[in-house]
Formats: C-alpha cells, structure tokens, sequence
C-alpha cells in the first residue's frame, strides 16, 4: 500500500504524475529518489493495469533505461578478465569481423558511434545464435568511419556485448546479470528476460506498459508477452520495481558500493559515468548529447529547448543515466547526491512524454528545494 508521507515527500512530482493518469498519459506510475544515500520517495500512484493498483513492489518495464546494466557488466570485465574498451569486437566474437567491421572496438558501441546498418534480428521469436549471426553478418552504413560519427543505436548493437559477456565469462547474458550484479545488490526481482516460471508466477505483480496516444489503449507491442519478457534482449526489456533500479543508481554514486557489496573499482565507475564522446552531433536523437559508456550524459548546455530525454531543467552537467522509450527515467545526480527512478507506464507520443518528462523531473528538484549549482 502507498503511505500518505510517502506521497507527500514529493507532492510536485506526484500532483504531475496524477493528472497524467486523469488526462490519458498513463494509468500509473512508480517513484523512487535518494539523495545522500538516504531514501526520500518510494511510492507509487495509480494501476499497473486496469483494476490492479500500482504499488512500489509492481515489476515495470524499463526500456532502455535497461542498457546501462550491461555497460556495467563490461566495466566488470575490464577489472576482472582484462577485457580492453578499446579491444576490437572481433577478438571476441571473431564472426563480426565480416563485411569491413573489424576495426569496430566495445568503446565505439559503449558510445553509439558504430554506425551498423538496422537489421531486423529477430527477436523475440529468434534464439540468441540466431541474432548474434544476424548482426555479424550486418554491414556499416555507406562511408561511415566508427568513433566519427554518432548515431543512437536501440537495440542490436547491446545484443553484441551481451555475447562479448557469455564468451568471456560463459554465462549467458541473463544469468551473469543476475548473478554480479542484480543478486549482490538485492535487486531480486530485477530481470533482463526472466525465466518462464518466474513471469508466470509473478502473475498481477507484473506491471503493463500501454501505448496511450491512441484509444483505446493497448499493452505496447512487442513487449508485454510472456514471449517477450521471458527471451532476453539486453537493451530494452528489463523489468523491476523501480526501488531496485534506484540501487543500481545508488550503488554507482557510491563508488561502485552499496550496502557492504562492491561491484566496481571507484575509478571505473567514473571512467564510465563521465562524458567521452562529447559535443558530437547524434543522427538519431538530432541534437549534440554527450555519452560516457553506456551512459546518456546531461547535455543540457547544448541546447535544452531541443534536447530529447533530458534529465529535466535543474540536472547538473555531471547527471548520468538512461532513458526508455516514452516512459522510465532513471539517473544519478552526483551534484546534488539525488538518484532518480521513475516510471509511467503510459507512452503517449514524443511530444507528450517529453512534456511529462521535464514537468516531472523539474518537479524533483523543486521538491527537493534544490536549485542550480553555480
């Protein structure tokens, strides 16, 4: 149940999060923020899907606010089995060296600047084999030199460190996942593609992301099937309590330390939360945005009025984090020592979400009484 204290520690944020839910933007949302370590806000408001109220324990689905966990495994790697970031993908996986793409290194991705070619690699009917030799046998696009270009990639190119961790360690993606990072936090009811039994079992704990720009509203496709939950795809279909997301975050603000249990080196984790591809032009997004490893970087200085998936008008420039589409953010504020998990479950289209991203993300640190650092 949602204590009333809890609601009211961000009354801002949630009043926002309310009229969502009465205007159509979403049936729901869950919240979670810390500042200094310590939990301010962990409630939640509305359904996680008709007739089933939303609460803090509801498993929502994070999009690509997911890719940063396997950023992070890799960042494992580079301390533990000397993997190189600037190590060519093909001494791994030797396969994708196949058509000019051998000079294409795990940085080069960590940083959206490959430039692949889309293929459609199949999931989640395909296995994994079947992905994995789809993407290897893709091509760059015309002209494109990697580390030259940016151009956010959503989905493929995180299937390529997902493989570059099971050849290294042995592990299937989803399985080292758990094991380094989610259990060793108490992130137990965090997944990237869960087992069948689990999805099964976790029944109306499970949450429903809606596309809600149309009526009437629909579960978003492909995600919300037990064929999509239960396959893994490293870039988009993690799935938790946004509390548990929240650890994540405050484990990295915390030098790679939470709670007694250290999963990186205080050095790695600025190597990879601090900007490295900067002022470079994203073909995607269509804005200058800064990327650490795997990490979304606050660009804000580029230009806020533009800026798509921003952490709001009052992140500092040492925000970092990640986005889903149209629906979770979650990011780390080391300025201001705040972490940041939310997550409607509503995507009502780029203009609408974006408006409720900044309203909602403006309305944090308004709560907070924080203001821009000088």
């Amino acid at each position: 149940m949602i204590a009333p204290s809890d609601v009211n520690s961000l009354p801002r944020a949630a009043a926002i999060l309310q009229r969502g839910i009465a205007d159509g933007t979403h049936i729901g949302a869950q919240v979670f923020v810390s500042k200094n370590g310590q939990i301010v806000a962990d409630f939640a408001v509305g359904e996680a899907r008709p007739g089933v109220p939303m609460t803090p324990a509801t498993l929502t689905l994070w999009l690509s606010a997911t890719k940063p966990i396997a950023a992070v495994a890799i960042a494992q790697l580079t301390e533990r089995r000397g993997v190189g970031l600037d190590d060519p993908v093909a001494d791994y996986i030797p396969e994708f060296a196949a058509h000019g793409k051998e000079t294409i290194t795990l940085s080069h991705i960590l940083t959206h600047t490959v430039g692949l070619r889309y293929v459609d690699a199949g999931w989640p009917a395909a296995t994994w084999p079947e992905i994995i030799d789809r993407i290897c046998q893709t091509r760059l696009e015309p002209n494109w030199r990697p580390g030259e270009r940016a151009r956010y990639d959503a989905t493929n190119n995180w299937f390529v460190l997902g493989e570059i961790i099971r050849r290294v360690d042995g592990r299937p993606f989803e399985n080292y996942i758990r094991d380094e990072i989610f259990l060793p936090l108490g992130m137990n009811d965090s997944w990237i593609g869960m087992p069948p039994e689990r999805y099964r079992d976790y029944g109306d704990r499970l949450g429903v992301l809606y596309k809600t720009d149309k009526s009437p509203i629909i579960p978003l496709p492909p995600y919300d099937t037990e064929q999509a939950i239960t396959h893994c795809r490293p870039a988009a279909n993690g799935q938790g309590p946004m509390r548990e997301l929240g650890m994540f975050y405050r484990m990295l603000l915390n030098g790679g330390e939470l709670n007694g249990t250290r999963l990186l080196d205080t050095q790695t984790v600025k190597l990879f939360t601090v900007a490295r591809r900067i002022g470079m032009y994203d073909e995607t997004f269509r804005h200058k945005i800064d990327w650490g490893l795997g990490f979304l970087i606050c660009s804000r200085r580029y230009g806020y009025k533009a800026l798509p998936y921003s952490f709001g008008p009052h992140a500092s420039d040492r925000a970092f984090g990640h986005n889903g589409f149209q629906s979770s953010m979650a990011f780390a504020d080391p300025e201001y020592g705040l972490v940041i998990a939310i997550a409607p479950n509503g995507t009502p289209g780029e203009p609408a979400h974006d408006k409720r991203l900044r309203q909602v993300l403006g309305a944090v640190y308004e709560d907070m009484l924080l203001s821009e650092p000088t």
